[in-house]
């Protein structure tokens, strides 16, 4: 089969590799869309990972096609996202149902081979998150990780029906989470972005979206909304974190969703500001799969299932496994601007 695989830092490359064979407990899974991630850029051309080689890619979807244990034959067929990360099972955060917090993971992406390739082993039905479904696409699954990551984002900020919320970063997950934000009965949302291209593509998502290199911005919102009880930061900046301090309520949250890539500052005045308000500065970490209290994952399959939440639109790439370290290339040198790319399998771009 075929699998795009990272050798080393900027040694991405289309190989030919065996199709695994499932044994056990484990499941083959005929890929069919896999999510270009944005930590996936850095991944590839600065940060490199664990092992070496490793197939890359953790947003993926597809059909069940194989299974170790004849006792699994009913999946076979069956479409699902899968859930990448491999926990142990044993730490005190694995026991109380933080997978996402183990202190001992494994990851299908990254540590171990995941979703850009034509196959893929999934350790077990455990990390299959099926829909009921026809309708709903593999592109839509594909979105899953990102989409239940934003969902996790509006549950870590407490956000009630009639509150108002501002998201800064108009990416995917940025876009995602203002739509579960009106899901969650939130009375205002606005997104805020600082490249003109997402702005322009956020508008067209029917979504309130402002430009944050407006000096203006932040006191036309407060002005204009009255107060804004959460604030999920996105972006990971210095910039972000400090806009989300001045435009937060007293007393009122703010979720820490975008990953870092440098040092964050907080200015003087904001750092005071926290204080006198009383602000909740809220780290959030992926997403929520156990059973209890929420499984996150299933709850974003079963609105996909009811359609009631909308992401194939965000797709704004779709390349073959071929095509793939070009659109990586084009991402990372910043010749392209993306919504949201994916691999999608070429059985079904004949269709």
């Amino acid at each position: 089969m075929k699998a795009m695989r990272l050798h080393k830092v900027n040694q991405f490359t289309l190989d030919e590799v065996p199709r695994p064979v499932p044994r056990n407990d484990e499941i083959l899974l005929k890929v069919e869309a896999c999510g270009i991630c944005g930590s996936d850029i850095p991944r590839v051309y600065e940060l490199g990972t664990k092992v070496y080689p490793v197939t890359l890619g953790h947003e993926f979807a597809g059909v069940v096609c194989e299974v170790g244990r004849a006792e699994n034959n009913s999946l076979i067929g069956k479409k699902a996202a899968i859930f990448p990360i491999i926990p142990c099972r044993n730490c005190e955060n694995c026991q109380t149902g933080n997978y996402a917090q183990c202190n001992h993971y494994q990851y299908l992406g990254s540590r171990n081979d995941g979703g850009f390739a034509e196959y893929c082993l999934i350790p077990s039905k455990w990390h299959l998150v099926l829909s009921n479904n026809p309708d709903v696409s593999v592109e839509a699954l594909a979105l899953v990780e990102p989409a239940t990551v934003a969902q996790h984002a509006i549950r870590k900020g407490g956000l009630s029906a009639g509150e108002n919320l501002v998201i800064i970063g108009a990416g995917p997950i940025g876009i995602i989470a203002a739509r579960w934000a009106k899901i969650f009965g939130a009375s205002q949302v606005i997104l805020l972005e600082i490249d003109d291209v997402k702005i322009d593509f956020a508008k067209q998502c029917n979504l309130d979206v402002r430009d944050i290199k407006d000096e203006k911005c932040v006191n036309n919102i407060v002005e204009e909304a009255g107060r804004i009880d959460v604030v999920i930061e996105g972006t990971g900046t210095s910039s972000g974190l400090n806009t989300a301090i001045q435009l937060c309520r007293t007393f009122g949250r703010v979720v820490m969703m975008g990953n870092p890539h440098q040092d964050t500052t907080i200015a003087l005045q904001n750092q005071s500001m926290i204080l006198r308000k009383e602000l909740h500065l809220i780290g959030m970490w992926n997403s929520y799969y156990a059973e209890l209290p929420f499984n996150e994952w299933a709850y974003t399959v079963k609105q996909m299932d009811d359609g009631v939440l909308a992401v194939t639109d965000l797709i704004t790439h779709k390349v073959s496994l071929a095509e793939l370290k070009n659109l990586f290339d084009q991402i990372y040198a910043k010749e392209v601007t993306v919504c949201k790319a994916i691999y999608f399998s070429e059985a079904n771009r004949r269709q």
